[in-house]
């Protein structure tokens, strides 16, 4: 081993004396419960209940309850979304052999055009999770873009529907603002 070997070698010796991985700055989970924060009511009739936001990365993630008979504007999203559904069951307008089921997992590609739907027989609400990258783009039946939402919007959205309803939304995890 040579004099220049040796202070390298220290060094890689000090840094596995702790341990390999750094416990220095580390931080804790968040868990949020289904009563940390309140569901609120939409203009459509579906209720939200709002639980992250990342503005820098555009992700939102929401609970959503929708009643027998809902149906959603046509809409595609400009990123990937993830669902879980958690109780009833939904499908796609243009899909509508794909039944979303309590314990079923839903991946949306980016631009896939749907209408998230509700049978109006549906012995319950459906209740599914979304986490959503992007934003939202609601089309009307020749494909022109209606509205748009974001993280940012559905954050303030939220935040003016809890306040309406004198319901805290400080336990939202919001990053980036």
């Amino acid at each position: 081993m040579t004099d220049n070997q040796t202070p390298i070698l220290e060094l890689l010796a000090s840094m596995q004396s702790g341990g390999v991985v750094s416990k220095d700055h580390a931080t804790e989970a968040i868990l949020l419960l289904e009563e940390d924060l309140p569901w609120v009511d939409l203009p459509d009739g579906s209720q939200l209940q709002l639980l992250h936001v990342d503005i820098n990365q555009n992700l939102w993630v929401v609970r959503n309850r929708f009643k027998p008979g809902f149906c959603i504007d046509t809409h595609y999203h400009t990123g990937p979304v993830f669902a879980v559904t958690q109780s009833g069951e939904w499908f796609y307008k243009e899909y509508p052999d794909k039944i979303n089921k309590a314990g079923s997992y839903l991946f949306e590609p980016a631009h896939s055009l749907h209408t998230l739907t509700v049978a109006e027989d549906a012995k319950e609400d459906a209740v599914a999770w979304f986490a959503v990258f992007g934003s939202n783009v609601n089309v009307d039946e020749n494909g022109d873009v209606t509205s748009m939402v974001d993280a940012r919007t559905i954050l303030k959205v939220y935040r003016a529907l809890c306040e309406l309803k004198g319901e805290s939304c400080d336990n939202v995890i919001v990053i980036g603002e």
